[in-house]
């Protein structure tokens, strides 16, 4: 099993990561919430890792804190959930804001990100109340983006496509949220915010 990973940064299209370590380049998966506090690429970076194997698949997936590995595996664990959604929870909400949510039952505000129905999100709710206790934790606040790249909202709508957005949905969030010089992270931020609600 591969559980920690310390390297250099090579490239993060979201939720794609490469990280080259000794040499070797490790594609990873990551949430929203791991990439929007990443350093700039070339820069050493320090993840904590989930390693899926199936009989079809392997895959690898990135964290920066124990807290959304922890909700990452927990959520696996529902019946009905697997890795995209359970990214797709990490992307949409903090795991404070997640566990608010399991613990006070708002299956309203769970059927918001992508991928969860309202039978997923009460049984969300009811397997998950006693294991989200400790999980939260107060995340760190999002550096500032050193700049945008030239097409941020394409890279975005693609990011958020592949969180499991509708293209349609997509087009009309990135439109509605994105301003000038914002980088792809800042509009897959204020885009999530704006699909959930928030």
């Amino acid at each position: 099993m591969i559980g920690r990973l310390r390297g250099t940064l090579l490239s993060k299209q979201p939720p794609w990561l490469l990280v080259e370590v000794g040499g070797v380049g490790y594609e990873l998966e990551a949430p929203m919430s791991t990439i929007y506090d990443l350093p700039g690429i070339g820069k050493e970076v320090i993840l904590l890792t989930h390693h899926a194997v199936k009989e079809d698949s392997v895959a690898l997936y990135g964290f920066l804190r124990e807290a959304e590995r922890a909700l990452f595996r927990n959520l696996q664990k529902v019946s009905g959930i697997g890795a995209k959604i359970a990214l797709a929870v990490l992307s949409g909400v903090s795991v404070d804001h997640f566990a608010r949510l399991v613990q006070s039952g708002d299956v309203v505000a769970l059927t918001k990100i992508p991928g969860i129905g309202k039978k997923t999100a009460e049984r969300i709710v009811v397997e998950l109340r006693d294991r989200v206790d400790g999980l939260g934790t107060s995340l760190p606040g999002t550096p500032a983006s050193p700049g945008a790249p030239p097409d941020a909202a394409g890279e975005a709508t693609v990011a958020l496509q592949q969180l499991g957005y509708k293209p349609a949905e997509v087009t009309r969030l990135v439109q509605k949220v994105a301003a000038d010089g914002d980088s792809a992270e800042a509009i897959i931020r204020k885009a999530l915010r704006a699909a959930l609600g928030g």
